[in-house]
């Protein structure tokens, strides 16, 4: 079949699936139907089985919202997947809706237009935030318009669904974690009497993860277990699917004074609690249904959840072990880079089988657990696409020319890697050099500033995109995100980006851990990508304030077969040497003799 062919028949089978849910909508009454991409705890990443919007809409990326009209069809996502959302909603008659863009409506400026009075607006409450369920509602009470939260019509229409995860759940020991779960539960009740609240209710599935040292595997490469909490000021219950809990596990809980309930008891629970209570809740993270379960009697105390911060900035174990994991990756990652630089053109190589490749090289570390999420192995124009996955249909060949770009990582029991190398292949063009080059430029910048204490990464942004905009260029996406302890990767509240949200203007803490990836991504051309982790330390004080620096803990070569070095400054040039002196004297002792040889080349002085 040719890929024409796939395109029109991914096409018909979307638009047929999205006039199935029509009819749906007809026979209950219903005129509009948001389905986010999210699980009932608003997780980035989420397990097969609450993927009804990539059902619905054949878009596969990891973050989107359809809107499903009687007559129209739309889908919003971020710039990370403009072009492969243009792909994939090809021929299915849905409408891409570029997140940001100028003329571009938001959702709900979008749902307040189309909606009319007599109109039912549809989602299922527990997928839906609750900030954006409420938000929904008084744009249908502002239209005069009706709204149904409690069916997952969707769902109805999914008759091969998988089902729904359950997996075991396992203790993260002290000696890793720095801090046990009681001591963690203590904090949060001060942070709790701070606010004014006697309860607090947690559904951010890695904020419950961190709490309780606990972890699991019930989203894909995101280790936690699908579960609520629920605390008080003496008293704790985590609700969770008990068959996943082990007698150690039990055992372990009930010495860290948590009780266990059955994981959809929550709701019942919060309609049951005596009245006037306060509870701190962020509405951000739970969902609409969980909040319309809470008695009107109740204050909401809504703000973040005390948990991520705490779980951002790491501990001096968890500092000590997230070095030691970074060190083991690096030893897969310099061994595979070498691998793919001699094996390409002597051999087939392909972007699923230089994945596989990889995830064998991190497998025969010590300590590891798992990738820390779906390798992004994308060679030539695939890599314009900044979260390509390669797939059967989509598996490039690599040649002896162009670039490769891997962004990949792994969970160890010494914490979460994520690391983006571009790979020189063969020849490049005078236009890749440079642009590989402007890239490098940003990525030391950033990892080199030295900034006092309350900035931001709204302040630091622009050291990584300035190369890049001098020459009119940019990436649509943030320069880099917290990393969580054998959690999700992207961790809040930090990150680099000029846009103010909530991550660009949170202050760098001593402890927190951020990636610096700045990017050039030109469709249907190449993409270029260099990513490192950067720990947040103390630099010196004096009397202008304490002043901060970052601490590099990637320790893999940049690729000098794409540096122009008269591009750089005498500093730019020194910044990249420094580094490679750091990485070869940090990898070199833990690397047999071959790849320390080929180290030793390619963190070669220029």
């Amino acid at each position: 079949m040719s890929q024409k062919e796939e395109i029109r028949d991914a096409g018909a089978m979307v638009r047929s699936r999205v006039e199935s849910l029509r009819a749906l909508m007809r026979k209950k009454e219903i005129s509009m139907v948001i389905v986010p991409t999210e699980d009932y705890h608003g997780s980035e990443y989420v397990d097969a089985h609450f993927r009804t919007r990539k059902y619905i809409t054949g878009f596969t990326g990891s973050a989107g919202t359809a809107v499903i009209g009687r007559e129209e069809a739309c889908l919003w996502t971020d710039g990370r997947y403009f072009i492969q959302a243009a792909a994939e909603l090809d021929g299915t008659g849905i409408i891409l809706q570029k997140m940001d863009e100028e003329g571009v409506p938001t959702i709900r400026e979008y749902v307040e237009k189309h909606l009319e009075a007599g109109d039912c607006l549809a989602f299922d409450g527990r997928v839906v935030s609750a900030i954006d369920g409420e938000k929904y509602a008084k744009i249908a009470e502002k239209k005069r318009a009706r709204i149904c939260t409690e069916e997952d019509l969707v769902g109805q229409l999914w008759r091969d669904r998988p089902p729904f995860p359950v997996h075991p759940a396992w203790i993260l020991e002290e000696s890793f974690a720095g801090k046990s779960a009681k001591e963690k539960l203590a904090d949060v009740r001060v942070e709790m009497k701070k606010a004014g609240a006697n309860l607090h209710l947690l559904s951010d599935l890695c904020d419950i993860a961190w709490l309780l040292n606990i972890r699991g595997n019930d989203i894909p490469h995101v280790p936690v277990v699908l579960s609520y909490l629920l605390m008080g000021e003496n008293w704790c219950t985590w609700y969770a699917d008990m068959g996943v809990l082990s007698e150690e596990v039990q055992t372990y809980l009930k010495e860290q004074q948590v009780q266990v309930r059955p994981y959809e008891e929550v709701y019942r629970t919060l309609g049951e609690l005596p009245p006037y209570n306060r509870i701190l809740l962020d509405k951000k993270s739970v969902n609409y249904s969980l909040l319309n379960s809470i008695l009107d009697e109740y204050q909401i105390v809504d703000g973040v959840n005390p948990e991520q911060k705490m779980k951002a900035v790491k501990n001096p174990v968890e500092l000590e072990n997230i070095r030691k994991a970074h060190v083991k990756d690096a030893a897969a990652m310099i061994h595979f880079i070498r691998w793919v630089k001699e094996h390409v053109g002597k051999e087939t190589i392909t972007e699923l089988s230089a994945s596989k490749y990889l995830a064998e090289c991190r497998q025969r570390q010590p300590g590891f657990l798992d990738l820390s999420f779906e390798t992004i192995a994308a060679y030539g124009p695939n890599a314009a696409m900044m979260h390509y996955q390669p797939g059967e249909k989509s598996n490039a060949e690599l040649k002896p020319e162009g670039l490769l770009l891997v962004d990949s990582g792994g969970h160890y029991r010494e914490g979460s890697t994520d690391i983006t190398r571009t790979i020189v292949l063969g020849s490049l063009t005078d236009e890749e050099k440079r642009m590989y080059t402007s890239v490098c430029i940003g990525n030391l910048a950033l990892a080199n500033a030295r900034f006092l204490y309350g900035c931001s990464g709204l302040n630091l942004d622009i050291l990584c995109r300035e190369p890049l905009w001098k020459q009119g260029i940019d990436y649509k996406c943030g320069t880099g995100h917290g990393n969580g302890y054998l959690l999700n990767v992207h961790e809040g509240p930090n990150g680099f980006r000029w846009r103010m949200r909530q991550d660009s203007m949170s202050v760098l803490e001593e402890g927190m851990v951020t990636t610096d990836e700045p990017g050039v991504y030109m469709e249907g051309k190449y993409g270029i990508r260099i990513e490192n982790e950067l720990i947040c330390t103390r630099d010196s004080k004096n009397e202008y304030g304490q002043f901060m620096r970052f601490e590099n803990i990637t320790y893999v070569p940049v690729d000098l077969d794409a540096i122009l070095p008269e591009m750089m400054s005498k500093e730019d040039r020194e910044n990249l040497n420094s580094y490679h002196r750091m990485v070869y004297e940090t990898m070199a002792p833990c690397l047999d003799e071959e790849d320390r040889l080929w180290l030793k080349e390619n963190t070669r002085e220029i």
